[in-house]
């Protein structure tokens, strides 16, 4: 049996306020200067904005390579997002990955800059698809 719509609802809601948190939170660290700590934030302001459209389409996954999966395969292959929407997401979780766990990676104002608009437009796109729906 399916969630009542009002819990989806009420979790699709907290999920993009989540997102919306680590992308000010992003801004935040990329303002001081800690620019691999932005882009974790920046990642996560896309991660949360792809498990509110999981929610909303009742799916679910506990990795976050499952999530970006299903995103491709739900939202990108279906030509409801930019296959550009896509190469973001991948390209900012891989960078994530990096500033979080190797050693010796140097981040530059540039990349952060980069994940920064990416991870904007990328939430502000995810919004107005679901003020839609």
């Amino acid at each position: 049996m399916s969630p009542p719509k009002e819990d989806i609802d009420a979790l699709v809601k907290a999920r993009l306020q989540q997102a919306q948190k680590a992308l000010e939170a992003g801004q935040l660290l990329f303002e001081q200067d800690f620019y691999a700590d932005s882009i974790n934030r920046f990642y996560y302001a896309m991660f949360y904005a792809v498990l509110a459209l999981l929610v909303k389409r009742q799916l679910g996954t506990s990795k976050h390579k499952g999530a970006i999966s299903l995103f491709d395969r739900e939202f990108v292959k279906t030509g409801i997002f930019s296959k550009e929407m896509s190469m973001w997401l991948h390209r900012t979780f891989e960078q994530r990955l990096e500033v979080d766990y190797a050693d010796l990676i140097e981040t530059s104002m540039q990349d952060a800059n980069e994940c920064y608009s990416q991870a904007e437009s990328f939430l502000r796109q995810v919004r107005e698809y679901l003020q839609v729906q």
